[in-house]
């Protein structure tokens, strides 16, 4: 499951201009609650819903990266209601982990290439739930070179663009 949502991530962040028509078409915007989105997208055999969140504030503010974004899908074919990734713009340095906290808690996700994932369902349901109570989180990762960066997500519109996106994923 967790390799279908990096190709699905993936496939999220494509340009329309670049789609061709054989191609599936680019996720469409649902709403927007103050920081976060919601999207839909309809392909072939299936349809994905998501909320996705920026980075209010990256550090160290000198490091190159491509944007970094902060995902809730859910693929209904698939019984998947409320998957957390993140992407983080960069490479993860190999077998590192990738850190979310939130409040006092802190989660640990496993990494691939510019992506983390939790390996746990009993923890997903935890983070969103702390997710929900809170003003920020930040992600904590440390690329291949050895880079440590946080980004600090606003939770501002979470609960609203997760409704949104439920509602389109029934």
């Amino acid at each position: 499951m967790r390799a279908k949502a990096v190709l699905i991530a993936g496939l999220l962040l494509v340009t329309p201009a670049a789609l061709t028509a054989a191609q599936a078409q680019a996720p469409k915007l649902v709403s927007t609650f103050s920081d976060w989105s919601s999207y839909m997208h309809e392909g072939a055999d299936a349809k994905i819903c998501f909320a996705v969140s920026q980075p209010k504030n990256q550090e160290p503010k000198n490091v190159t990266r491509d944007p970094a974004y902060f995902y809730i899908s859910a693929w209904p074919k698939d019984g998947v209601r409320t998957e957390i990734s993140v992407r983080i713009g960069y490479p993860f340095k190999k077998g590192s982990e990738a850190t979310v906290t939130v409040g006092e808690a802190a989660f640990k996700l496993f990494t691939q290439n510019d992506r983390a994932f939790i390996g746990d369902a009993a923890q997903e349901l935890k983070l969103l739930e702390a997710m929900k109570t809170t003003a920020t989180m930040q992600v904590q990762g440390i690329s291949e070179r050895g880079t440590a960066t946080t980004d600090s997500y606003s939770l501002a519109g979470l609960p609203q663009a997760l409704q949104a996106a439920a509602e389109q994923c029934k």
